[in-house]
């Protein structure tokens, strides 16, 4: 059976075909952590693999089902990225730009922030939207955490073996281990 999935991700809703790492067949609405040319993102199964001949190029890899650790970290993004749109809001109308912010996303890696507006896309427009990130990522210091839920906290991060029955190792504690362990 073939293993490519029709996803949709991104705050655009970029839908593609991604192929399952793990073989398995998401249902319908299934959401699901991806590998993107982007980054880490979450995205929703709109299709499962119909066709098992189905060879066609991937526009990415679906790592796994969202886990409960995945829904925590989403709703901590989340609360950010409203932060991130009221902060370049404010700047906007501080500078007097005559862009309209559309919307702001923060890739699941946490480590990707990107705006998205109306209007030309000027010098000002992009120093603001550099600064913005920069300010952004300092204030909510994600990337440790969100390399340790995409990467582990070191050689078999998540096993039995590697922590004893729980993970010690990791800055954000036991929820990474069961992720870390689904890349065993």
């Amino acid at each position: 059976m073939g293993r490519q999935h029709l996803v949709r991700v991104g705050a655009l809703g970029h839908v593609g075909r991604f192929t399952a790492v793990d073989a398995v067949r998401y249902p319908r609405y299934s959401r699901v952590v991806v590998r993107t040319g982007r980054g880490l993102e979450l995205g929703e199964v709109l299709d499962p693999p119909a066709n098992p001949a189905d060879d066609q190029r991937a526009d990415g890899s679906i790592l796994r089902g969202l886990t409960i650790e995945d829904q925590l970290l989403e709703a901590r993004l989340e609360k950010n990225r409203q932060t991130a749109y009221e902060a370049c809001a404010a700047r906007l109308a501080e500078l007097n730009l005559s862009a309209t912010l559309m919307d702001v996303e923060h890739l699941f890696d946490g480590q990707t922030l990107l705006f998205y507006f109306l209007g030309e896309m000027t010098p000002e427009l992009d120093a603001l939207t550099q600064e913005l990130a920069e300010l952004y990522e300092t204030q909510v210091q994600f990337r440790r955490f969100t390399e340790a839920v995409t990467e582990g906290c070191g050689p078999g991060c998540g096993t039995e073996a590697a922590t004893g029955g729980g993970c010690k190792t990791c800055a954000t504690g036991c929820a990474v281990a069961s992720v870390c362990a689904t890349r065993r």
